[in-house]
């Protein structure tokens, strides 16, 4: 495998930018669930009681443009996370078939994959999360941009959330196993060539696949997005149970003493929702635009050789 890797580069490429697009379209869905997860408290004295209050009090304040506070820090996580997590799956599924000389990747194979490629991911981009959930749950109309948000902590606040976040890579590596797997019987197995699935296919593979992986890990989802959270007003007079907060098993003992075993799902529907459409989403944009990206890269290529050989001839 010399030189650069021309498939891994295009499918991360791809990737990217379907990343880039499913977040851009569904965050103000996003900002609503997330704020949502965040709050932990007894029913009787909820602020949210599904989703929609979220939307509404948005809308109540005037602050409907507050739905989009934290997209920027938010569409760069995204962009950067894709583009590593798609290359390195790419790069090391084709390592795997080369040196096994298998045709295809086994169902375990593809989950160690998917897992070393998301792990490598998260330890890069994990700033870049903390500082979006902490913009997206800060109150609305108050939330700071990306530097301050980052400099009001410590380096180590700015990965919080980081052990459980590598445990989440086993709901994309779940996600993409299912996906590929799937894809494969439809594409009879022709992995190695850049074939695409119909916007259609993409998108109802793209949604099964994220449903079956959202479920199995959404306690740990919950988790993390309260130890990201930024404390809101009401908040800071728990100062201490804030702080309890902050690890896995403060958030898990906050959840279980408050809302009980049903807290660990709360927000589940709301979760599925979001990531279901936008994993569907960011799927069948990949698979259109993979072929263009494809020839675009081929086109490039060819004309960086030509531009060599004049160079050297001149």
């Amino acid at each position: 495998m010399g030189g650069f890797d021309m498939e891994s580069l295009v499918d991360a490429t791809a990737g990217a930018i379907g990343s880039l697009a499913s977040t851009t379209i569904l965050y103000p869905l996003d900002t609503c669930k997330t704020k949502y997860q965040a709050e932990l408290r007894t029913p009787n004295l909820r602020k949210y009681r599904n989703l929609s209050d979220v939307l509404w009090e948005a809308i109540r304040k005037r602050q409907v443009l507050s739905l989009y506070q934290g997209l920027g820090t938010k569409n760069l996580q995204s962009f950067i996370s894709s583009f590593i997590y798609f290359y390195g799956y790419s790069f090391f599924r084709k390592l795997h078939m080369e040196r096994s000389g298998f045709k295809s990747v086994g169902t375990k194979a593809n989950l160690i994959i998917a897992a070393v490629a998301g792990a490598c991911t998260v330890a890069i981009t994990m700033p870049l999360d903390t500082a979006a959930s902490r913009m997206q749950t800060s109150d609305f109309g108050k939330s700071k941009g990306l530097i301050k948000t980052l400099s009001e902590g410590t380096l180590g606040e700015a990965f919080d959330g980081l052990g459980i976040s590598i445990l989440l890579t086993l709901n994309p590596a779940i996600q993409y196993t299912a996906f590929d797997q799937l894809k494969e019987r439809l594409l009879e197995g022709k992995l190695g060539n850049p074939q695409s699935l119909s916007a259609l296919s993409a998108f109802l593979l793209g949604a099964a696949s994220k449903c079956v992986a959202t479920c199995l890990t959404y306690p740990a989802i919950r988790c993390k997005v309260m130890i990201q959270a930024a404390e809101s007003s009401e908040d800071r007079e728990e100062e201490s149970e804030m702080e309890s907060r902050k690890t896995v098993s403060g958030a898990l003992h906050a959840i279980w003493n408050k809302e009980g075993f049903l807290g660990f799902f709360k927000g589940l529907r709301a979760q599925i929702l979001k990531t279901v459409l936008s994993s569907a989403l960011l799927l069948m944009i990949k698979e259109k635009i993979t072929k263009s990206t494809w020839v675009l890269f081929l086109a490039i290529k060819r004309f960086l050789v030509l531009s060599m050989s004049r160079l050297k001839s001149s």
